[in-house]
Formats: structure tokens, sequence, C-alpha cells
């Protein structure tokens, strides 16, 4: 892979080259990027989105809005503080095609925003809530009428797939989505494959899947254009990360490793005194503990620790980045980049309490409890209503739903498989309160 096509700018539709050199320095083709994510109504949703613990009403916890405002963040300063160092060993990228380190910056940022814009309601037990129900639950039945790929994108529903359909899927009127830039939706795809064959060597990007069947043609057009180096297994073509998912990747990491920790601190669920050692654990080159011990307030020191930290594994993700370049160019890098961190202990660490206080704490299970009654009633009242009209055994109630919702999902296409895609896609564009209402309504609560 080469950074010259890895920076296309090229969007869908378009027939001729767009030069960096020729853009509009005020407001380039990828700054348009992040604001197509930021003001559409997918990313919107996110504010009511649970990002680990569900809302507090005692206490500021993160949403998945929140969440990828502060990955877009960190992305943006991985992806400056590499930009700077790779221009530096291919000056050619600069002086002839007139790229700067912002641009990497740009990039790393538009992605990482989007990085969760496909995850249902009720965090990523969400996504398990809408696969089962198609392998385990009622639409077990559709099986036989799609090819094992297509049963394969619905009993493993995956927020990254779904995201890049978002993204990326044309609409009457609206050609190409959102239509952002080749380098971002390749930067945005962590997992460039398919959902078969299911995780078919320890590459971290073939850990999960990136595209439906249904992008399968446009995910092929977006790799060639940028250059991903292919991945054959069997007679599966896969392909390489883009270099820049890796960044996306870390920011992510970082994220989830210390802001989860630190909400947990907030609300009570991890002890004060045993966090903070754990986070200074992870700073102590960095700590000016003069400074430290001058805080007087618990969120005043926890807030020094965490800026201290997220700085520290920023400059630790880029230097392994620099450092690995080559490998992560030939498709031959396999790990995120914090795995070969000299702060992976310290990490573990904060995860493996993260876990055990906050992941599996009563307030997470019991959303995830209602979510799947949520979920997996109303997948089961859209398809059920959808599968009776094709086949001509509508219910009154069945014309109700489809008079109410019918408009939201593709539920006259001939395709069993697009037109239950459609469903899924939109039960997980549902907010957490959105979900709720609907399930209340369909149960007849509240009338």
């Amino acid at each position: 892979m080469n950074w010259e096509q890895l920076l296309s700018l090229k969007r869908f539709g378009d027939t001729a080259k767009r030069l960096r050199k020729e853009q509009d320095e005020t407001r380039l083709g990828f700054d348009v990027d992040y604001d197509r994510i930021i003001f559409s109504a997918a990313f919107r949703s996110l504010q009511d989105k649970t990002q680990v613990i569900p809302l507090s009403k005692t206490s500021f916890v993160h949403t998945r809005l929140t969440h990828s405002l502060e990955v877009s963040v960190v992305g943006r300063s991985l992806g400056r503080v590499v930009g700077k160092r790779l221009l530096e060993k291919h000056p050619h990228l600069q002086q002839k095609l007139g790229y700067q380190f912002n641009d990497f910056g740009a990039i790393t940022a538009a992605a990482a925003l989007a990085h969760d814009i496909g995850n249902p309601p009720f965090g990523h037990s969400g996504e398990k809530a809408i696969g089962e129900y198609f392998k385990i639950g009622n639409g077990q039945r559709y099986q036989n009428q799609m090819n094992p790929k297509q049963y394969q994108d619905l009993i493993t529903f995956e927020g990254n797939a779904n995201g890049f359909k978002i993204l990326t899927e044309s609409r009457h009127g609206i050609e190409g989505g959102l239509r952002l830039s080749y380098a971002t939706l390749g930067a945005f795809t962590k997992y460039p494959k398919a959902s078969l064959p299911v995780k078919p060597t320890s590459h971290i990007g073939d850990k999960k899947f990136g595209y439906f069947q249904s992008e399968a043609d446009f995910f092929s057009e977006i790799g060639r254009e940028l250059g991903l180096a292919a991945n054959q297994a069997g007679e599966e073509l896969r392909y390489h990360r883009h270099p820049l998912a890796f960044l996306v990747e870390a920011a992510d990491d970082i994220c989830y490793t210390i802001i989860d920790f630190e909400d947990g601190i907030n609300l009570g669920l991890i002890q004060e005194e045993y966090a903070l050692e754990y986070l200074i654990n992870l700073v102590k080159n960095t700590i000016n503990t003069s400074k430290y011990h001058s805080l007087q307030t618990m969120p005043d020191r926890l807030s020094y620790l965490r800026a201290l930290a997220i700085n520290t594994l920023i400059q630790e993700a880029a230097n392994t980045f620099i450092a690995n370049e080559e490998a992560i160019l030939s498709g031959t890098f396999d790990i995120a980049l914090l795995d070969k961190s000299a702060y992976e202990a310290q990490i573990n660490d904060i995860l493996k309490i993260s876990i055990d206080k906050i992941y599996q704490s009563t307030e997470v299970v019991d959303k995830e409890i209602a979510g799947y009654e949520i979920l997996t009633t109303l997948l089961d009242t859209y398809c059920n209503a959808v599968s009776n009209y094709h086949d001509n055994t509508l219910s009154n109630y069945d014309n109700l739903i489809l008079k109410a919702e019918g408009e939201n999902f593709d539920y006259k296409n001939q395709d069993v498989y697009l037109r239950n895609l459609s469903v899924c896609k939109y039960a997980a564009s549902l907010t957490d309160g959105n979900a709720v209402t609907k399930f209340q309504k369909i149960k007849g609560f509240g009338i």
C-alpha cells in the first residue's frame, strides 16, 4: 500500500480525480467529511444511546455521542502526531502532492467521529439481540431463503458493518449516502472483510466484519481506489486494513479504557483510592507529584490523571505506528497498537477492574436484559408484518404496524435478505428511549 492512494479524496460518483494541492485550504475535503457526519441524523441519535452505563440520574455518564466526540478528539491528535512524522519520512507527499500533517488528523478525526454510528441501542448487547433473533429466535425461518453470506450478516449483526451501510447507502434522491471521501471510509473500516469466513486468521482485521453483502461491491471499489492490499482466504477476497484504521482503533481503545474507568469512579462503582492508584501506575513517568498533591478534590485529581493518561497513550500509539509503518503498509502488522504498548500491563489492570466493577455491574446487566426483550419484540413484530405482506396473509394488526412503521424500512422489497436487513438497520437506528417507547406501544402500555 502507498500513501498517495491511501489519502484519496475521491467520493462516490466522482468522474474526475480530486487533487490535494487543488483543495481549498479553508475547508478541505476531509473537513467536509467531518461536517457531514456531525450534522447527520444518525450521529445525533447517539446522544440517547448507552455507551456502557445506562443514563444516570445522579451523575454524568458518557453516551455514545459524548464518547464519539472524545474519540474523535483523540484521533485527531494521534493523526496529527503521526502525520507530522510521516511527512518527514516521505517529503514528496507534501512537496509534490500538497498533503499536510493536519490531513492525517482530519481523516482520523472524521472516521473516529463515525466509529459507533451503526451501533444499536442498549450497547453491544443490542448487536447480540439482533443476531440471536435470526440465529435462535423466530428469525431462523428465513435461513433457507438466503445464501450463507446473507444469513451470516444477520445472525452476527455487526455495528461496524451497519455503520458502513449508514455512511454509504444510496436512498431516493441521495446517491452514495453521506458521500464521504474514500480515505475516511477506509480509515473507518477496522474490519475490511465480509461476515464469512468467520475469523479466518488471528489478524486484528479479521476479528469481526466491516460490511454487509449489500455493500460488498462498493467496498471492493473503495479497496481498489485506495490500493488496499488483498488478503485472500480460499475463494474469499479480503483486504488488509487502511493504516489509519489502526489510529481510529487506538483512539477508541484509549477512550474506553480511561473514560469508562472514570465514569465508574464518579458513580462510586470503583473506590477512589484504589482507582487513582491504577491511573498513577500508568502515568508514573510523567506525573508532576507536587501538582497532583496540591489538588484538593477527587474530580480535579481524576481529571489531571485522565489527561496525563490519554496523552501518554497517544504518544505511545504514535511511536508504535511509526516504528511499524512498513509492516502496517504491507498488511503484516496483525495486532492493535496498544497491544504492543509498553503500558500493556497497566492497561490490562484497568480493563480487568472495569469488567468486574462496571461492565458486569447490576445497572449494566439489567439494561442488557431489558434490551434483549425490547429488540426481540420489535424485530418479531416488524419481520412478521413484512413476511405476511409478501405471503398475502396480512392481519389487521400487521396492517396497523406497516401503516405506523412501514416508511422506516424497505418492506416491499422482493429480496428476503434486503428487507430483513432493512428492518435490522431501522431497529439499530433507534435510540434507547425510542426503542422503549415503541416497545411500550406494541405491548399496549400507557394507552
